[in-house]
């Protein structure tokens, strides 16, 4: 009965240096033992009590950062206490009074010798004392730093996907629509010219898709303004894609299969995937209806219109380019619009032009069923 205790201090300990060592040095999205159902138990609490426009939902991520940081002080000490209870009065001593033996003075003597050694009155008299004593300090100065250097690199990673989402939404004269954003990108048809540009974005959103699966508890930092949304940055990514693909012309084949276009329908669609497999749990997503496809048709309508305007050239083969598109957004679109709503926004908060596409449209019922 002895040995009870510190065979269950030793696994909880255990238990918290893999979480440890697979949320902060493995780092990949989906395999943290503790840190991922403590991030997704923080956020569906807050989601419950949130309003319908989610703004407590804003301190959600900096919530579980702190959350989850307490909860591996807390069981580290918790199960240094295990190991150390049984010693206490007889390899553990007070050097300045009788040696008290309750949990808490166990917890007490724990956390202190996590945290440096000889931080209190109490000492290891026997060998496997002071090599206990040593092996807490050097775990407690361990976890300390690489949590400090994991909020570092959570914080600079959240500092990158903000700039490019607010990149994102500048180009596209924050209007949120992809038409605008190709408009001022290739305007005169300088499709050249706006490549270099492009290329930039390119890199950026793969960066971005590589933060989150290197760090998934960005998906749960969310802010009040709609244009930090990933989901609404996507959107705008891949549609611009749908559209170079679908609406220009044959001699801009090169633009079409270049290696920019196809870095950003990959990088979009990769990161769709992990926020679905991580952040959703694969949840199934809406069939694509008959009143998608028209609203899909009048936007591409509205989109070919405002890069006529840019006097951007357009295909002659309307047919094609329907059909090209109905495909091209069939791809992302659900997708879309269920990581949208599970964030809290509003469909016209992501899609800015399929909402301004329906209003348009009579019997429309919302794009979010």
């Amino acid at each position: 009965m002895r040995w009870i205790e510190p065979i269950g201090g030793t696994a909880l300990m255990g238990l918290v240096l893999a979480d440890v060592f697979l949320t902060v040095l493995y780092a990949r999205a989906g395999t943290g033992i503790i840190s991922d159902r403590l991030a997704r138990a923080v956020w569906f609490a807050l989601r419950k009590v949130s309003s319908r426009r989610g703004r407590l939902l804003s301190i959600c991520g900096p919530l579980i950062v702190v959350a989850l940081l307490l909860a591996w002080s807390i069981l580290l000490a918790l199960g240094a206490a295990l190991i150390v209870h049984p010693q206490l009065g007889t390899s553990i001593t007070n050097s300045n009074q009788e040696t008290p033996t309750d949990f808490v003075t166990a917890l007490y003597v724990a956390g202190s010798s996590l945290s440096i050694v000889g931080g209190s009155s109490f000492g290891p008299q026997s060998a496997g004392a002071k090599l206990l004593f040593l092996l807490n300090s050097v775990i407690g100065t361990s976890v300390i730093s690489l949590t400090i250097t994991y909020l570092m690199q959570i914080y600079g990673a959240l500092r990158s996907r903000n700039t490019l989402c607010l990149k994102i939404h500048a180009l596209s004269a924050e209007t949120g629509d992809a038409a605008d954003l190709l408009a001022h990108l290739f305007a005169n048809n300088q499709l050249s010219a706006g490549y270099n540009n492009l290329s930039e974005l390119a890199a950026e959103l793969t960066e971005a898709k590589e933060a989150h699966h290197f760090y998934p508890i960005l998906f749960y930092f969310r802010f009040p303004e709609p244009f930090y949304a990933v989901s609404r940055s996507w959107l705008i990514a891949l549609d611009a894609v749908s559209l170079i693909r679908s609406a220009l012309p044959k001699d801009a084949e090169w633009l079409k299969q270049s290696g920019a276009v196809t870095q950003i329908w990959s990088s979009g669609l990769l990161l769709l995937d992990t926020l679905n497999g991580v952040f959703l749990r694969n949840k199934a997503f809406p069939e694509v209806n008959d009143e998608d496809q028209h609203l899909w048709r009048v936007r591409l309508d509205h989109a070919r219109r405002r890069l006529k305007d840019a006097d951007i050239s357009l295909t002659e083969d309307l047919a094609h380019s329907y059909k090209a598109y109905m495909e091209y957004r069939s791809r992302w679109d659900p997708a879309v619009r269920r990581i949208g709503s599970a964030m809290a926004y509003d469909p016209g908060d992501i899609d800015a032009a399929i909402h301004g596409a329906r209003r348009v449209t009579p019997n429309a019922t919302g794009f979010l069923r």
